[in-house]
């Protein structure tokens, strides 16, 4: 992915990590940095952000003000070495209740996400994006790992910064590389923009049988950690070291070809394997999208029951067909009728979502379902 806003942190109350501590204490919260003072307008009741879609084209993603969910607060940034503005999220005294409806409250379950920061390294200056745009050589392949939380989009600061106020647990690629069995105290990992990872994190994560990647592009690129040299230094993934190697790690359900999709328009979770994954990348959306957070928050995100139900009671409607694929991240209008056995089996659970899963991917795979 390429960076869209460069993100600071600095002191403020209901800041996004608390406490956390890699090398260095934190006490902080997100902010926007702005490249220049039109990137947002505070009197027109709307932010506006600037969107990298792909192949060098960019577009403008506007938020009304009145639908965010958080209190935006807009300064200064003194960090900057130019005029330019920050915009931090600090919650709403008179939200708490909704804060209680979309957030990690009332439930028995131990919920964590995990905060990118080898991606935050990655993506810093005269890291490994200056490699890929041939701005330098191999030696940008080993960065430092931060001393300090500078967040970026590319690190999913604003995910980070919300789940954070909404009391969800949270953890680093380091508490896991250091201690992989550190997820086994938790019924469910949410993944960011965890981009880069080590092969310890990503062996960690894919063994856990709850794991929600709430950003698309996750476990993509496979890297080494020199704790002594606080180093982080890429092995393989992202075009390195050939160039057709993309997925580091040859991920089986890696969903990259979401990573563009940063509005979340018709955003949707589906099951890939094991795994429940978001069809978007969601960074602004997480600012305003109540449904999305509620969603999050259930201890199955996917329709897949419901879509389930209704395709079993219209089985020849392209409609009901179609949301039960989209569940499955397949695109297709057909089902094999015959499919409806083991949809009941699931149903009754004779088996498993991830069992009726495996069906439809097979058949996908050998083109009975196009």
């Amino acid at each position: 992915m390429k960076k869209i806003i460069l993100l600071t942190l600095s002191c403020l109350a209901y800041g996004i990590i608390i406490g956390l501590s890699f090398n260095a204490s934190a006490q902080e919260s997100t902010s926007t940095t702005y490249n220049n003072m039109s990137n947002s307008s505070d009197q027109s009741g709307v932010f506006r952000f600037y969107a990298d879609t792909g192949h060098g084209r960019q577009a403008i993603l506007e938020i009304n003000k009145a639908n965010l969910l958080f209190t935006p607060v807009i300064h200064a940034n003194k960090e900057s070495g130019r005029s330019s503005l920050a915009l931090d999220f600090i919650k709403n005294p008179e939200l708490e209740e909704l804060y209680h409806k979309i957030g990690n409250y009332g439930t028995s379950q131990k919920v964590v996400f995990v905060y990118p920061i080898f991606t935050q390294a990655a993506y810093d200056k005269n890291g490994f994006y200056y490699f890929y745009n041939n701005k330098c050589g191999t030696e940008c392949l080993t960065v430092p790992i931060p001393e300090k939380i500078k967040s970026t989009y590319s690190s999913s600061a604003k995910g980070a910064n919300v789940l954070h106020l909404l009391n969800y647990s949270l953890i680093t690629d380091i508490d896991i590389d250091k201690n992989p069995d550190i997820l086994n105290n938790y019924d469910r990992v949410i993944l960011l923009h965890n981009e880069y990872v080590t092969q310890t994190e990503f062996n960690a994560i894919v063994r856990h049988p709850h794991v929600i990647f709430l950003y698309p592009n996750a476990l993509y690129a496979k890297v080494d950690v020199n704790y002594d040299k606080n180093t982080i230094t890429l092995l393989r993934g992202h075009g390195y070291p050939q160039s057709d190697i993309h997925n580091g790690f040859d991920f089986k359900y890696d969903n990259s070809k979401y990573e563009y999709n940063y509005d979340c328009l018709g955003w949707t979770f589906y099951k890939r394997g094991n795994y429940t994954m978001l069809n978007c990348y969601p960074e602004y959306k997480i600012l305003y999208g109540r449904e999305l957070l509620i969603t999050l928050k259930q201890k199955d995100p996917t329709n897949i029951l419901d879509d389930m139900s209704t395709w079993l009671t219209y089985p020849r409607q392209n409609n009901a067909t179609r949301a039960l694929l989209a569940d499955f991240d397949i695109d297709s209008t057909s089902i094999p009728l015959w499919v409806g056995n083991p949809a009941v089996w699931t149903l009754n659970a004779e088996i498993t979502k991830d069992d009726f899963g495996n069906i439809l991917d097979y058949l996908y795979q050998n083109k009975i379902i196009r």
